[in-house]
């Protein structure tokens, strides 16, 4: 027996299969009129535009919203930090996936595919996709789309170097074939019961953002006649992988941003690039293919805008305002939640509960790949770790800088989840820098005339820590204070500050020593994103880059420890396992494993935190979950829901 997620249908299977119980949130083809908004109506009526019912797939998608049917018209007003904070676009505009959660993330459904079928030993998972589909362009969504993909981007080695983990099972990648025009097969070497939650994830966007009718014309296969008259005057690609790499990003980095030509499947499309301006801004898509329960095209809004901004305390003052409509991202905290409260009502905003729990607030990541071979030695031994983790007066850090929010913690799932583990989360938490000091003295014993520890070379040791002022979270105020304690042991700890764009060019060319950042893992993303649970794959967090690369490809990176091994092939059991029962087993023997190793050095446990909206604003959902690359508000689509009374 298969599993198959199809229509409304519901798929009840025995215990033993991959789900317990999977239902679409789509429809089955219906006869209903369909209509359009207002701003589109002469487009059609000139000729440019086909009939709404033309543009729409034979069966789209239908959505159920939290406050009914909703209006047309209207600007969503949001904002956006100046550098390095693209993926508030693709958490904004750019959710839409082959699968998708459900709003209360429980169950996978159908979305792009109309239906999956996967096979009991859960190696192989076919889509069939709408009939129908278009691209923002016009231009229809194929399976070779999917296929240019997978032969001409993924299986290419000049454009993927590296194998996205979430496609690779026991070191072989998947194998994709078309069916028809409208089916593909996903084959994995090994039993991948995990593969519909990644797909749902953040990092399922990969086989649906390569339109080949447009791409083709950058890629040598397609086109090398033509690409070095492309290349001419180009000022930032030399050869023709720059160049392709220009018009679109793996994973949603600026060049996606960039690009207004880049025909999309999202529900926007830009008008104004991220870069460019002190604005970015985006107007529906007039083939997107959702509609409400009335027949409605979504989305409602017809644009969204994005105030770019280089300080959060500058988002503040725009919301409290009352100049946005929306916000979520890097002020939505503790330090800030007392004066946004007060200005409600100046504002005309309210709170709306998120459920942002990830598995820490605040991590040390060491660069345990790093160039520097004393360095390298000394924060790859674990004694290390657990003493500068004991060197950290967490509840001083949380009380001063969370304001009283948060508690004492290592990297691990929260309490509230199944996968909660008292000794993962509570380990080398206590606050003793005498013991601290006590196992230093066995790695290095030797300080300089200012009571700093000495490295075996007899320099001395100094961590370069790499800090943003993201999130909100006061990551500089932090390191400040872990510096301070860290002075107490004799370890010497030097701040380097910077926006986010330059901490993410440092960490992908594995060039920091170490650096702070948050974890996700902390509730259902655990399984399918765990990155701060080993070095998992190129994508934001990073303490061991080249052993992620030897993961996804054993021919390329460097060969870990048999340690850092064991822990990979613990994660292969989870996503091999086929039942919910059997994952769930498989994930605490990971986690455990994870545990041992303290990868990280985790600070505080995180609250749950809030966004802003609008009061004029409907369909919003409480509690939505936001973590990692689960991209918020993703599972409940708000930001094509709202309903702005005009």
């Amino acid at each position: 027996m298969s599993l198959k997620l199809a229509g409304n249908g519901l798929a009840k299977l025995a215990a033993a299969s991959l789900f317990a119980a999977l239902m679409a949130s789509s429809s089955m083809a219906w006869a209903q009129d369909f209509h359009q908004a207002p701003m589109l109506d002469a487009r059609v009526q000139s000729g440019e535009l086909p009939p709404v019912d033309k543009r729409l797939p034979a069966n789209p998608y239908k959505e159920t919203m939290v406050d009914g049917v909703g209006k047309y018209g209207g600007t969503l007003r949001t904002t956006i930090l100046a550098n390095g904070d693209h993926y508030n676009l693709t958490r904004t505009i750019a959710n839409e996936l082959l699968v998708r959660w459900t709003p209360d993330w429980t169950k996978v459904v159908p979305s792009l595919a109309e239906e999956v079928i996967a096979s009991d030993d859960a190696t192989t998972y076919k889509f069939r996709l709408r009939e129908g589909l278009k691209w923002s362009d016009g231009q229809p969504f194929t399976a070779d789309d999917i296929m240019f993909w997978y032969e001409d981007v993924f299986m290419n080695p000049a454009l993927s170097p590296d194998k996205n983990p979430i496609f690779v099972v026991g070191g072989k990648p998947v194998v994709v074939t078309k069916i028809d025009d409208r089916t593909v097969e996903f084959k994995f070497a090994s039993p991948y019961g995990l593969f519909l939650q990644q797909l749902a994830y953040g990092q399922g966007h990969l086989p649906i953002i390569y339109p080949k009718h447009y791409l083709k014309q950058f890629h040598e296969k397609y086109n090398a006649e033509g690409i070095p008259a492309l290349l001419k005057g180009n000022a930032t690609a030399s050869d023709w992988v720059a160049l392709f790499n220009s018009k679109v990003s793996v994973s949603f980095q600026p060049a996606y941003w960039q690009n207004l030509d880049l025909p999309t499947l999202n529900p926007y499309v830009l008008t104004v690039p991220y870069a460019d301006s002190d604005r970015v801004e985006a107007v529906r898509n007039p083939y997107y293919w959702k509609v409400d329960t009335a027949g409605n095209q979504l989305p409602y809004i017809d644009r969204v805008t994005w105030a770019k901004l280089d300080d959060p305390q500058l988002m503040l003052l725009r919301m409290t305002s009352g100049e946005l409509d929306f916000a979520f991202r890097h002020i939505n905290n503790s330090t800030y939640k007392s004066v946004l409260f007060d200005g409600q009502e100046t504002g005309k905003y309210h709170f709306v509960d998120v459920k942002d729990l990830p598995a820490n607030d605040a991590t040390l990541l060491l660069n345990l790949n790093v160039k520097d071979p004393v360095k390298n030695k000394i924060f790859n031994n674990k004694d290390f770790r657990i003493a500068m983790s004991h060197a950290i007066n967490r509840q001083e850090i949380i009380d001063l800088v969370y304001v009283g929010q948060g508690a004492p913690s290592q990297v691990a799932p929260q309490p509230e989840h199944e996968l909660y583990n008292e000794t993962m989360s509570t380990q080398y938490t206590q606050y003793d820098p005498a013991l601290a000091n006590q196992m230093l003295d066995k790695i290095m014993p030797e300080k300089d005339a200012q009571g700093f520890r000495l490295g075996p070379d007899g320099k001395r040791f100094t961590i370069n820590f790499m800090v943003a002022d993201v999130f909100g979270l006061s990551y500089p105020d932090i390191m400040q204070m872990v510096q301070r304690y860290a002075v107490d042991v004799g370890i010497d700890i030097q701040i380097r500050t910077t926006d986010r764009a330059r901490l993410n060019t440092m960490w992908y060319a594995n060039e920091q020593d170490a650096y702070i950042w948050n974890c996700v893992g902390g509730l259902s993303e655990a399984y399918t994103d765990v990155r701060c649970y080993i070095p998992f794959q190129k994508a934001d967090i990073f303490f061991a880059s080249k052993w992620s690369e030897w993961y996804s490809d054993p021919k390329t990176g460097e060969e870990p420890p048999q340690r850092v091994k064991d822990a990979y092939a613990a994660y292969d059991a989870v996503k091999a396992a086929v039942t919910d029962k059997d994952r769930l087993e498989k994930m605490k023997e990971f986690l455990a494993i994870s545990a041992d190793n303290l990868f990280t050095i985790g600070i505080s446990r995180p609250m749950p935190k809030y966004m802003l909206v609008n009061n004029d604003i409907k369909n919003v959902v409480q509690g939505i979950p936001i973590t990692g690359n689960l991209w918020h508000p993703a599972p409940t689509l708000t930001q094509w829901y709202f309903d702005r009374a005009e």
